[in-house]
C-alpha cells in the first residue's frame, strides 16, 4: 500500500513509519519503501522494519525499474508500504511524473490518504473525496485523519467521510512526544540520533497500533495485484555472469558512513558487490585510516556540515584520502569533504575548490550532460540526478556535469565528484567503472 497525503506536512512519515513499525510488531515481515529521491526517511524505515529503506523513483531510475526494484526489495514479505512524497499528485515540473500517484499506477497498488484534520472537520470529506476522483487511475482505498483533537472532532470528521463513501482506517489523535527533530534540509537523519531515534520510532508504532486499523490496513494491501516483471538484479543489470563478478580479484571498495554520512541508496553496495567488490564502511568523524586493502572509495551525501570542526581535526585520514591514488566517486557531501575547507575548516584538498554554507537551497531534478571523461562518465552521457543542498562550492574548474541553467563537479579519470545524486540503478555503468578502475587505475572503458 501507498501512503500519500494532500500536502506535504500531513503526516505521511508518521503513519507510514508508525505503521512498518506496528506491522512488525505484529509479527509481519515488512518491506519498506520511499517515493522520491529521500534518503532521511528510509532510514527511519530501516529502523521500523530491520530491512534497508529503499526509494522508487521514475526520474533517476527510469519507470521500467521501478516496478522491478520494488519487488526486489519486497522479496520474501508479508507487506510492503511506500511512503510517498509531496502532495499525492505533485510531480516533476506541472506534471504528475515521479510523484507518488505516478509510482502508486506503476505498482497498481492501493493509497491510504492521511488527511490533517486539524482546523477542519466535514471539509475533510471534501478533500479526501477530491483526491480520490481526480485521477481514476489512482485508487484511494481510505482516510487515516491526523491532529484530531478530540472525541467529537473525530466523530465530526467520521460522519462526513462516510456520507461520502471514504472508509476511515484510523484517527490520530495530537501528540507532540512524536515529533522528530529537524534542520536546514529536513527531518535528524536517524543514524545521528542513535537510541533516541530507536525510541522516537517505537512511540509511532505503539501510536499507529492504537489508533488505525491494522487489519483493514493489511486487507486492503492484499488487494494489490500481482506485478509481472521480474524483480531487479543487480548482476544482470551489470550484464555479468556469476563467472564474471570476481573477474581480476576482488577490490575493496570503501564507502563512508557514520553521522556526516547518512545519504545512500541500498542498491549501490548491492551493485558494487555484483562487480566483484568487497564493501567497507568507514566513519570520516573516527577511524583515522581507510579500511585495510582498499582499492577505491565512495562518500555519498550527508551533513558535513553539521560536523566541519570534527571532519577538519581528523588530520591522518584526511592526508591519506588526499594522498590516495585509487579511484573516488563523491556526491554532494562527499563533495565538500574532499575540497580544500568547508566553511573555513580545513578539508581533505583533494579537489582545489572551497566550499561554505549559504541561506539559498539548491532543490531539484536534473537532466545532466557530462562535459568530459572521468571515473564515473563519459563526454556526451546523459545522467538523470537530484540537488538538495545549502553550499556553494567556487572552483575555476569547468564543470563536469551541465543542465539547463546550471552545472557543476570535478572530474579526472580518478575522481568524479559533484553535488548531483545518482541512483546507480538507473545508471549501472558507475558501479562497473568504479570497480574496473580500482583494479587497473588506467582504465577508462
Amino acid at each position: 500500500m501507498v501512503i500519500a497525503a494532500p500536502a506535504s506536512g500531513s503526516g505521511k512519515t508518521t503513519v507510514a513509519t508508525g505503521l512498518m513499525a506496528a506491522l512488525r510488531a505484529r509479527g509481519l515481515r515488512v518491506s519498506p519503501h520511499k517515493v522520491g529521491p529521500d534518503y532521511i526517511d528510509p532510514g527511519y524505515h530501516a529502523l521500523a522494519t530491520g530491512l534497508p529503506g529503499r526509494n522508487l523513483d521514475p526520474w533517476l531510475t527510469g519507470e521500467e525499474l521501478v516496478a522491478p526494484l520494488f519487488l526486489h526489495g519486497a522479496a520474501g514479505a508479508d507487506v510492503a508500504v511506500v511512503e510517498g512524497v509531496m502532495g499525492l499528485f505533485d510531480g516533476r515540473g506541472d506534471t504528475d511524473f515521479a510523484s507518488t500517484a505516478h509510482v502508486a499506477r506503476l505498482l497498481d497498488a492501493p493509497v491510504v490518504l492521511v488527511v490533517d484534520a486539524a482546523r477542519q472537520s466535514r471539509s475533510v470529506a471534501a478533500v479526501a473525496h477530491g483526491f480520490a476522483t481526480f485521477d481514476p487511475r489512482v485508487r484511494v482505498g481510505g482516510v487515516v485523519l491526523n491532529r484530531v483533537g478530540s472525541d467529537r472532532h473525530e466523530q465530526l470528521c467520521r460522519s462526513a467521510l462516510a456520507a461520502a463513501g471514504m472508509p476511515v482506517l484510523g484517527a490520530i489523535r495530537r501528540d507532540d512526544a512524536v515529533s522528530t527533530p529537524s534542520r536546514h534540509l529536513g527531518l535528524i537523519p536517524a543514524a545521528e540520533r542513535g537510541r533516541e531515534a530507536v525510541a522516537a520510532v517505537d512511540r509511532l508504532g505503539e501510536l499507529v497500533a492504537r489508533s488505525c486499523d491494522l487489519e483493514a490496513l493489511v486487507r486492503l494491501a492484499r488487494t494489490a495485484p500481482a506485478l509481472d516483471e521480474r524483480p531487479w538484479n543487480p548482476a544482470e543489470a551489470l550484464l555479468l555472469r556469476a563467472s564474471e563478478t570476481g573477474k581480476g580479484g576482488t577490490s575493496v571498495v570503501a564507502v563512508a558512513g557514520g553521522a556526516a554520512f547518512t545519504f545512500g541508496y541500498a542498491e549501490h553496495a548491492e551493485l558494487l558487490r555484483a562487480a566483484g567488490a568487497e564493501v567497507a564502511t568507514f566513519d570520516p568523524l573516527r577511524d583515522e585510516a581507510l579500511p585495510e586493502g582498499t582499492a577505491a572509495v565512495v562518500i555519498g551525501g550527508g551533513f558535513p556540515e553539521m560536523y566541519a570542526a570534527d571532519l577538519a581535526a581528523n588530520e591522518p585520514l584526511k592526508r591519506e584520502i588526499a594522498a590516495f591514488r585509487g579511484p573516488i566517486a563523491a556526491e554532494c557531501a562527499g563533495l565538500l569533504y574532499l575540497c580544500e575547507s568547508l566553511d573555513n575548516h580545513p578539508m581533505c584538498g583533494k579537489i582545489m575548490a572551497k566550499a561554505e554554507m549559504t541561506p539559498r537551497l539548491t532543490l531539484g531534478y536534473r537532466d545532466a550532460t557530462a562535459t568530459r571523461d572521468s571515473l564515473l562518465t563519459r563526454a556526451g552521457e546523459r545522467y538523470r540526478g537530484h540537488e538538495f543542498h545549502r553550499t556553494a562550492v567556487t572552483s575555476a574548474d569547468e564543470p563536469l556535469f551541465r543542465w539547463e541553467g546550471g552545472g557543476d563537479g570535478h572530474g579526472d579519470p580518478l575522481v568524479t565528484a559533484s553535488y548531483l545524486h545518482l541512483h546507480w540503478a538507473g545508471s549501472p555503468l558507475s558501479a562497473q567503472r568504479l570497480v574496473s578502475s580500482s583494479r587497473s587505475p588506467s582504465a577508462l572503458r
